[in-house]
């Protein structure tokens, strides 16, 4: 009896402890439940859409908008424009007060480039990797439309099922091409950008090949069997060329931070070895001497070691 009695009572305890600590549930306001009524932005979001909207202005007005909106849809960076740039400036603005306030303004001055050019470098090496991975899907997706178009599939249901099946950035780029021309976009317009979007001269033959059955007929399945053969041809003697030529890529990396390193290396450990480069007008010219000498080095090895067939 005592026993149930204590029960109750830590239960009734419990609740009421629920009902005065725990507050209750937030309501929202019927205002919010308008769809007439527009949602009052914070004053966070405001001053970030007007500084948007001002960097946008200054791009437009410089002509940059088209080329820099088109780099980022080449890397398949979904953000806006302004938004890039705006985070790129504030990123660099912070990099540059870090910098003045560890090593002054010397390294402020190296963080205010090197903030933008990394962010150039980052978008080219997306742009790199997503034309890559789109070379290396092509064949797979011309097997999946020929496939399709063997089933009795029209040419845009093969497009379809290739955005719905394929691995991205082919699928979004054939959502996109789908998208587009079911709101009236010509199919050979939307291929051929495609091709340029992606660098790729193999979509350029399919887009071609596709043209060309547009306008004479045929059979185009086997037509994209048989791009997709020299497709797949031309991708094992990539592969065979970049397998080839990683030893001398590497080479190069070492090559050209060898004496970087060495520097780095002989700067902590005895500084004043090195210090006689900065203390006579000789020491400036051997130095720029030896800049000029890993610049002509280094383009060397680059065009030594890019390889296009």
């Amino acid at each position: 009896m005592l026993l149930a009695l204590g029960v109750a009572a830590v239960a009734g305890a419990l609740m009421l402890l629920a009902l005065v600590v725990v507050p209750a549930p937030a309501r929202v306001p019927l205002s919010r439940l308008d769809p007439t009524v527009a949602p009052q932005a914070s004053a966070l979001a405001g001053a970030g859409a007007a500084a948007g909207a001002a960097v946008e202005k200054v791009l437009a007005r410089r002509g940059l908008v088209a080329g820099w909106a088109a780099a980022l849809e080449r890397a398949g960076i979904a953000t806006a424009l302004p938004d890039v740039v705006l985070l790129a400036g504030l990123g660099t603005l912070g990099a540059a007060l870090l910098g003045g306030l560890l090593g002054g303004p010397l390294v402020a001055l190296l963080a205010v480039g090197a903030v933008p050019l990394g962010a150039r470098l980052f978008v080219r090496f997306r742009t790199a990797r997503r034309q890559a991975a789109f070379a290396d899907q092509l064949d797979d997706s011309l097997q999946l439309m020929a496939s399709s178009l063997r089933a009795g599939h029209s040419l845009l249901r093969a497009v379809d099922a290739v955005s719905q099946e394929a691995a991205a950035p082919t699928s979004e780029e054939f959502a996109r091409l789908v998208n587009e021309t079911r709101v009236g976009r010509d199919l050979a317009e939307a291929l051929d950008e495609i091709a340029e979007r992606t660098g790729s001269d193999d979509f350029a033959w399919v887009a071609q090949a596709i043209a060309i059955h547009r306008e004479v007929g045929g059979n185009l399945a086997e037509v994209l069997d048989a791009v997709g053969h020299t497709i797949r041809e031309r991708n094992a003697i990539r592969r065979q060329v970049k397998a080839l030529s990683a030893e001398g890529k590497l080479s190069a990396v070492v090559l050209m931070a060898l004496p970087f390193g060495v520097c780095s290396f002989i700067a902590v450990t005895n500084p004043g070895y090195l210090s006689a480069f900065t203390e006579s007008l000789v020491g400036y010219a051997m130095l720029a001497v030896a800049a000029v000498m890993m610049l002509a080095g280094g383009l060397w090895l680059k065009k030594t070691v890019a390889i296009r067939f």
